[in-house]
């Protein structure tokens, strides 16, 4: 079993994925790249390896249990364990998103890739995760999933949107969850919020870069093992629920 520390990252083949990546790979760590498409994650693969950077592609989409375990069992052969699990791939769904017009499938789709995919690859590399000395995981969220900034009058969390906020509103209370069940393990498992990033997500419209955004999830996946668990973070510390 190597002891070079291990990562995955899910939707690394581009932006805040691909710096996240990129940034745990300039740690010296070996970082599997988690994505669907083959010539998008060998490109990715390829671009972080001319950096320096130990990286290895990982074929995996969230939303498909066949692949999810394949991925697991790859990490299982390859590596033998992992240390980190940083859960970033997510979607927003078609537009727009009006609670009284939007297409339900709308919703179904945008859960089962940014909730369920979440729960489902957190699942499958847990065995793996428990062989780790100082095992951590890290929802990317968004400050849109905070139910007090989406009642604070004057905050702005962006255009109504039924499917993709309330996605990352129900991710934070799994994180939530997750913590409370492995409480007393030396899992720590946290949310993060990159900010607004700007990336295919949204067009390119952020403020922030992919690699700014990426920091809060380099740091929480570098917590020391007294560090916080079940918590919502981004770079100004603490986000409200």
């Amino acid at each position: 079993m190597s002891e070079q520390t291990i990562a995955l990252v899910t939707g690394a083949n581009k932006g805040i994925g691909y710096e996240i990546a990129a940034g745990l790979g300039a740690l010296g760590w070996r970082v599997g790249v988690g994505a669907r498409d083959r010539e998008r994650r060998e490109t990715a693969v390829a671009k972080l390896r001319a950096a320096g950077a130990d990286a290895f592609g990982v074929p995996l989409d969230v939303t498909d249990d066949a692949s999810v375990t394949d991925a697991a069992a790859l990490l299982e052969e390859s590596a033998g364990r992992l240390d980190v699990l940083v859960n970033n791939a997510g979607i927003t769904g078609a537009v727009p998103q009006l609670p009284t017009s939007v297409d339900p499938a709308t919703v179904r789709t945008v859960v089962e890739t940014n909730v369920i995919g979440v729960i489902r690859v957190t699942n499958a590399m847990l065995p793996l995760l428990r062989r780790a000395a100082s095992p951590r995981i890290v929802n990317m969220s968004s400050g849109v999933g905070s139910l007090t900034r989406q009642t604070t009058p004057g905050s702005d969390t962006g255009p109504i949107a039924v499917a993709y906020s309330p996605s990352k509103t129900f991710l934070n209370a799994v994180t939530v969850q997750y913590a409370k069940e492995l409480d007393g393990t030396n899992i720590l498992i946290n949310a993060a919020c990159p900010g607004y990033c700007a990336t295919d997500l949204n067009g390119f419209r952020g403020v922030r870069t992919p690699e700014q955004g990426a920091a809060v999830a380099i740091r929480l996946a570098t917590l020391p093992d007294d560090g916080p668990t079940g918590g919502f973070f981004d770079d100004e510390g603490e986000v409200p629920w």
